[in-house]
């Protein structure tokens, strides 16, 4: 009688009995590919289903995730470093000048150093400036039984959308040569304050003002605190 290799359990099928795993496991070849990328792209449960979920109910999806089933979308994480992955490739590919984050400064400074690495890694840069913002969301809708890291998920999906919008104006902008990198924020902001709102309840109208403000404070701060911490690694390395 041999083991599951995944948790370990006796097996006596061609199934685990407490996790699932099959005892035979196949070679990778074609089909497993195929199927990969279909179960990353299906329509169902997969990443074209959340973006349109996203884009149709996004305040009722996430709540639905977060409170009842979260079998139904991509996983957050996942689904704002891939969305920021897919508009870093754009952005490299046709050389987006003034993109999601511009900086203009001496180039050899840690300001300049820490702005290079968040344009170079959208995605985590993403989620730490999801940190900024759910800090005033907690804040600002604290009446809501909504923990710290509730509204980090809630970020995750809404900022993911948010990358997708920079990803399409960035498309049409390296193909058109038209400047178009300025209306996707004004976009961004509009979706996130929409999405944000309506998660916490639609019909309330200062929740859209309280999504707005929170939103911009916590990128504010964020900006504010990459400043505060490139002065202080200079004001270190020039003592």
């Amino acid at each position: 009688m041999s083991n599951c290799k995944n948790c370990s359990t006796e097996l006596s099928g061609k199934y685990c009995s407490d996790c699932g795993q099959s005892v035979i496991t196949k070679r990778i070849d074609g089909h497993y590919i195929r199927h990969e990328i279909e179960h990353v792209l299906h329509f169902e449960k997969g990443i074209l289903f959340t973006i349109r979920e996203l884009l149709i109910r996004p305040g009722q999806n996430i709540r639905e995730f977060i409170t009842e089933n979260r079998s139904r979308l991509v996983k957050p994480i996942i689904f704002i470093i891939v969305t920021s992955l897919i508009y870093t490739l754009i952005n490299h590919s046709f050389h987006i000048e003034g993109g999601y984050i511009d900086f203009n400064g001496a180039e050899d400074s840690a300001i300049s150093l820490i702005v290079n690495w968040i344009q170079n890694h959208y995605g985590y840069a993403n989620i730490i400036i999801g940190v900024f913002i759910a800090f005033w969301m907690k804040l600002l809708f604290r009446k809501y039984d909504y923990n710290f890291f509730e509204i980090l998920i809630l970020l995750c999906f809404v900022m993911g959308m948010g990358m997708l919008v920079f990803s399409v104006f960035a498309l049409f902008e390296g193909l058109t040569k038209l400047n178009l990198m300025k209306g996707s924020g004004i976009i961004c902001v509009l979706y996130c304050t929409w999405a944000i709102g309506q998660f916490f309840d639609k019909n309330k109208g200062v929740n859209y003002l309280k999504a707005l403000v929170s939103y911009m404070l916590g990128i504010m701060t964020f900006s504010i605190s990459v400043i505060f911490v490139g002065l202080l690694i200079d004001s270190f390395i020039k003592h």
